[in-house]
């Protein structure tokens, strides 16, 4: 009988192993235990059940692909290969990627649901509604502490502070979410808004879960109000993007979507003015050739006497038009006038002359109210010429 080397017995354990195709890929599931994060990057641990335990290794290049914290005791599907450890002779799971117990199976649903959303055509183009070119009142559903609102609110204040954002704040996390949510499109609908955003920051599959919800994207494909989906960041795509009016990959992006720049508005008043003024003039014009030519007409045909009551007839009509079409155009420049005014007030230029200013927190956010205000609280004063840093160094209410 020959005598081997401790080596030469791993190494031919191993070549089993290795020629064991069953082994070059399979899902482990059991519970983590005896967790250690390595200064390596690399993850060991051990999957344990009822049954047995099996030693695992995760390296650092897989490792770093991990979308949610590891814990012992968290239940899991790994998948990898088994190979044995020569240096110890013992056999353990080499793991590439990792999941949480039953995900594949909550992913599967989720297709489902997917596919049987768009079958009900709720993610076809045709019913998607058109977000208004000019929004003045905005509704925000998200978590008040979150840093979607401030997002929404600094893009808002950057290109036209006269918008109005009102927030409803909802849980977008956790169990009740989709409902909260729900309750929160509700109540914006009822607040006459022209379009609501749902927002909320990237996170992991499950903290994205809420916005998966069947009954949220039926309420979402039911408003008649044009809703933005901002859910997550970039590539995270929820049921509730795709199901949306608009998929907007973050809240800063949907606020820039949403809010309209001033100026623009301004600019395409004074182009609707023009083309009024030249339509009305082309109006008149061709009224007044087409009673010149039916003049000529009744002068070649009519004896002398009609001729001459023809032509004063005309005279008087043409005078009556051009009357009319002057009262007409000066009462369309008169309506134009008034709806320019009546907007001019949302310019932050405007707001802020004649030795007045507009106040905001240090994050931007307008402040309309004293009580809002403490000594030492950072301010921003806006003027005509610039904006002046400020600090509140204590606070007189008039009596």
């Amino acid at each position: 009988m020959n005598v081997y080397t401790v080596g030469q017995i791993n190494a031919y354990i191993k070549n089993m192993f290795t020629q064991d195709y069953f082994l070059h890929s399979v899902i482990v599931s059991g519970e983590v235990s005896n967790l250690k994060f390595h200064s390596s990057g690399h993850i060991y641990f051990t999957l344990k059940d009822e049954s047995g335990i099996l030693s695992a290794v995760m390296f650092r290049s897989n490792a770093v692909k991990l979308r949610q914290k590891l814990s012992d005791g968290d239940r899991i599907e790994a998948y990898g290969s088994v190979n044995i450890y020569e240096r110890s002779g013992s056999y353990q799971l080499y793991v590439t990627s990792i999941r949480r117990a039953g995900e594949g199976a909550e992913k599967e649903e989720l297709e489902r649901l997917k596919q049987k959303l768009a079958e009900m055509g709720m993610f076809d183009p045709m019913y998607k509604k058109a977000v208004p070119k000019y929004s003045f009142r905005i509704g925000v559903v998200t978590s008040p502490t979150g840093s979607v609102i401030h997002d929404i609110r600094q893009v808002a204040s950057r290109r036209n502070p006269g918008v109005e954002i009102i927030l409803h704040p909802a849980k977008v996390q956790g169990e009740g979410a989709p409902q909260s949510i729900i309750n929160g499109i509700d109540a914006l609908e009822k607040e006459d808004v022209d379009v609501i955003i749902i927002g909320r920051g990237g996170g992991s599959d499950e903290d994205l879960s809420a916005f998966n919800d069947e009954a949220l994207a039926m309420r979402i494909f039911d408003c008649t109000v044009p809703i933005v989906s901002a859910v997550g960041h970039g590539d995270d795509v929820s049921i509730t993007d795709m199901v949306a009016d608009v998929h907007a990959p973050t809240p800063s992006a949907a606020a820039e979507i949403t809010v309209f720049l001033y100026d623009d508005f301004v600019r395409d008043v004074n182009m609707r003015v023009m083309t009024l003024e030249r339509e009305m003039r082309k109006h008149i014009d061709d009224k007044s050739g087409a009673l010149r030519q039916r003049a000529l007409r009744l002068e070649a045909l009519s004896p002398a006497a009609k001729i001459k009551l023809q032509r004063v007839l005309y005279s008087n009509r043409a005078q009556k038009l051009e009357d009319l079409m002057s009262r007409k155009l000066d009462a369309a420049k008169h309506k134009v006038l008034i709806y320019i005014e009546k907007y001019k007030g949302l310019s932050p230029v405007e707001k802020i002359g004649h030795g007045f200013a507009a106040v905001t927190d240090e994050n931007g956010l307008k402040i309309t109210d004293i009580a809002s205000v403490s000594p030492g609280d950072k301010l921003r004063l806006i003027m005509r010429e610039g904006i002046i840093s400020a600090t509140a160094n204590a606070i007189e209410k008039r009596e």
